[in-house]
C-alpha cells in the first residue's frame, strides 16, 4: 500500500468499468473512481493513467479521483516550467478577439496580444487563424488560469542572433554587394 494524500497526482491502473465510472487502483487501501465523462474516450481495463486524488473518502467512504484535474495540473506544470526556463511551446491559433488572438496551447486557451504576433505590425490577423506556431510564455496567473504568450519574442531572439553573426563576420575594408532600397537627400 502506498502513501497517498489528497491534492496530488498519481499513476494508477484501470481495474474496472461501470456505466458511469472508471475504477482505478492507485495502490491505496481501496480502489478509486473517476467519472467516465472526464475521459475523451473510455480507457481500457489494464491501462495506466494519471489521476488527481480529489478526496481520500467521500460521503460513501470511497476514494475520489479526477482524470481531468490531473491533465489540467500536468498542463499547468508544463506552462509554468516554460515560463521559468524560457522554453518554447507549440500552439494553434484558433480565434481572433479584441486586442489579439486565442491560441490552443496544450489543450487550454492562451492569449496572444496583437502586438506580440510579429516584429512588424500585423494588419490582418485572419491570415494567422488555424496556423500552428511556436510561442514563448510571457506571463501566467494561476488564480484564474490566464496565460499570455508571445511569438514576437522568439523572432526577436532569432534576429538578434543573426545580427550578431553578421556583425562578427564583417571586417574593415571588406567589399560587400548590396541593393539600394531608397534614395534620400543625404544618401542611399
Amino acid at each position: 500500500m502506498s502513501a497517498v494524500e489528497a491534492d496530488q497526482i498519481v499513476t494508477g491502473r484501470v481495474v474496472g468499468l461501470t456505466e458511469k465510472e472508471v475504477v482505478v487502483d492507485i495502490g491505496f487501501k481501496s480502489d478509486g473512481v473517476v467519472a467516465k465523462n472526464e475521459f475523451p474516450a473510455a480507457p481500457e481495463v489494464g491501462e495506466e493513467i494519471d489521476v488527481y486524488v480529489d478526496r481520500l473518502e467521500d460521503r460513501r467512504g470511497q476514494l475520489t479521483l479526477s482524470y481531468a484535474k490531473a491533465i489540467d495540473k500536468l498542463r499547468w506544470n508544463i506552462i509554468e516550467e516554460a515560463l521559468e526556463t524560457g522554453g518554447v511551446i507549440e500552439g494553434e491559433i484558433v480565434k481572433r478577439i479584441k486586442g489579439g488572438m486565442i491560441v490552443n496551447l496544450l489543450g487550454s486557451e492562451a492569449f496572444l496580444p496583437g502586438s506580440q504576433v510579429d516584429v512588424r505590425p500585423v494588419r490582418d490577423f485572419d491570415v494567422y487563424l488555424g496556423k500552428t506556431m511556436e510561442f514563448k510564455v510571457v506571463k501566467t496567473n494561476p488564480g484564474n488560469g490566464n496565460v499570455v504568450i508571445s511569438h514576437k519574442a522568439l523572432i526577436e531572439n532569432d534576429l538578434q542572433q543573426q545580427r550578431t553573426l553578421i556583425l562578427d563576420s564583417l571586417e574593415v575594408g571588406q567589399v560587400l554587394e548590396g541593393q539600394v532600397e531608397n534614395l534620400v537627400s543625404f544618401g542611399a
